[in-house]
C-alpha cells in the first residue's frame, strides 16, 4: 500500500503555509491510465483531511492507499484571506494517479494567483 503526504511553501514569502486545510478523496470507479472523459465527476469517496502543521506538511493524508486516481485538495483562499491577501483560487487541487505501492509525496508551491506541484521524495 501506498503513503501519501503533502506540503505546501508560499513562494510569495518563501515560507511554509501553515493551517491550510487539506482534503484527500479517491475516485471509487478510477482506474490508473483510464481515460477521463469515461469517468462521472461526482464519484469521489473522502479518505482523509487535514491541516498544515507549521513546517506547511500533512504527513499522514494516507498511509495505506491502494491503487486508483486520488485528488488532494487545498483551501489556499482562506489562508490567503487569513494572511490578507486575494487570489482567483478558492481551492487548489492535485489530481494523481497512485500505484498502490510507492509513497507520493505531492507538495504545493502557492503564491496569490498561481501554484505549481510536482512529484517529491
Amino acid at each position: 500500500m501506498s503513503r501519501i503526504t503533502t506540503h505546501v511553501l508560499d513562494t510569495v514569502l518563501g515560507k511554509p503555509a501553515a493551517n491550510i486545510l487539506v482534503r484527500l478523496e479517491r475516485r471509487e470507479d478510477g482506474r490508473a491510465g483510464e481515460a477521463a472523459e469515461r469517468v462521472e465527476r461526482n464519484n469521489w469517496t473522502q479518505i482523509s483531511n487535514g491541516v498544515t502543521d507549521a513546517d506547511g506538511r500533512c504527513a499522514d493524508l494516507a498511509l495505506d492507499a491502494k491503487s486508483g486516481i486520488y485528488r488532494i485538495t487545498f483551501a489556499t483562499g482562506n489562508y490567503l484571506k487569513q494572511m490578507g491577501r486575494s487570489s482567483i483560487y478558492p481551492e487548489m487541487t492535485i489530481t494523481f494517479a497512485c500505484d498502490g505501492e510507492a509513497h507520493y509525496h505531492l507538495p504545493l508551491l502557492l503564491s496569490d494567483n498561481s501554484y505549481t506541484t510536482y512529484r517529491g521524495s
